[in-house]
């Protein structure tokens, strides 16, 4: 038997946000990241909008990219104050993450990260609150799927937490949020989002239900990423609801080694989260051709990409990506991103390790030894062909 779960309720498209005008509740509190979504009016019109039907809010802000214990615990403080019944997440994965996270221990405060990192291991939520997420990026999926990782910054540890108890209970996908986004986020989030959905489509776990959104989402993308990144605004609207699509995929079918080589190696070599997919996801493919091939052949020809065997499916595949790329001016190697040769041979005994060990690896279609995964960053380091 198999399970596929996403939020109660998905609202999208332009304003889309207008929903919480209709929502049940006394206090709202509100997690963003920095201020911007105050200053811009995202947050001061959300607020607008919940005072309507007589929610009060208060903002709890200051979620930093890659979120902390810490401040998962400065925002459960808050919320024990406050006494909120809704808890809504806004913005890009970072404060939609730590929202999750408070969301757990404000409802569980003896409960511990170590407790809450061990897969499907939550007590029943909702004893107190329920959960909104509204992105304002157009990546993540984190509001339609089970996950929140969080960090401690004090011992490195991260807390990779993977319930289906914190997919949220409504996500607002609202595509008017988007059209700000700076052309480094949208091609940063944009090759998430499409990494989400290849990943998803070879996943060890995919089932038909995955796969139809996985697939509707590479089309959405690969048709509108590069429009995005050129700022126009339907394919920014477009793209909004392509990587919602994607992220309900990867929720249910998981993800594979891109992004456990990213999950590794983003904090260590300070790499943007899609910017190491985007670098990642070329050579990955190469590896695990051995094993879906098939696959990865059946999305370059729903594509109508170029190919007659599989071999020449997967290889315009790959090119597809690589055009990206180059498209939207990301770098082709961990070199060229500006990482030194010092650097990565110094920490690449420890990044192939821990990657090899990421949740996400057991779901990968090709198993992976620590001396593969060694030569696989080798390879995204100097742009050398992947032919183990």
């Amino acid at each position: 038997m198999q399970r596929f779960t996403i939020p109660r309720d998905i609202y999208f498209g332009d304003n889309a946000i207008e929903h919480l005008k209709s929502v049940k509740g006394t206090k709202a509190m509100l997690v963003i990241g920095s201020e911007r979504l105050i200053k811009d009016g995202t947050v001061p019109k959300i607020q607008e909008l919940l005072k309507e039907t007589n929610i009060e809010t208060t903002v709890f802000s200051g979620v930093e990219n890659d979120p902390s214990v810490a401040t998962v615990r400065r925002g459960v403080e808050v919320m024990e104050n406050f006494n909120p019944d809704l808890i809504i997440g806004i913005g890009g994965g970072s404060p939609i993450d730590a929202a999750k996270a408070m969301w757990i221990f404000y409802e569980y405060p003896e409960f511990t990260f170590e407790e809450a990192a061990k897969p499907f291991n939550l007590r029943e939520l909702r004893q107190k609150a329920k959960f909104i997420a509204i992105p304002t990026t157009s990546g993540t999926g984190t509001e339609v799927t089970s996950f929140s990782v969080i960090t401690d910054h004090e011992t490195g540890i991260k807390y990779p937490i993977a319930d289906y108890n914190i997919t949220p209970d409504v996500a607002i996908v609202d595509t008017n949020l988007v059209q700000s986004m700076t052309k480094t986020l949208v091609a940063n989030t944009g090759m998430d989002a499409l990494t989400h959905a290849f990943e998803a489509y070879v996943s060890t776990v995919r089932n038909p239900i995955t796969d139809a959104l996985a697939m509707k989402s590479i089309e959405m993308t690969v048709d509108n990423l590069v429009k995005s990144f050129k700022e126009e605004e339907k394919a920014r609207k477009d793209m909004h609801i392509s990587q919602c699509l994607a992220g309900m995929s990867f929720s249910n079918a998981i993800l594979g080694i891109v992004h456990s080589m990213s999950h590794k190696t983003g904090k260590i070599f300070n790499i943007p989260h899609g910017c190491a997919n985007a670098i990642y996801l070329s050579y990955a493919i190469q590896f695990n051709a051995k094993k879906a091939g098939a696959a990865y052949a059946d999305i370059a020809k729903r594509l109508g990409l170029k190919g007659k065997t599989s071999d020449e499916l997967v290889q315009s595949l790959i090119q597809l990506v690589k055009d990206f790329r180059v498209a939207m001016n990301m770098p082709a190697t961990l070199k060229e991103f500006g990482l030194s040769e010092k650097d990565f041979k110094s920490k690449l005994d420890e990044i192939s390790k821990s990657a090899v060990a990421d949740p996400c690896t057991g779901t990968n279609p090709r198993e992976i030894s620590v001396e593969e995964m060694k030569k696989l960053f080798e390879a995204t380091y100097y742009g050398t062909e992947v032919n183990f």
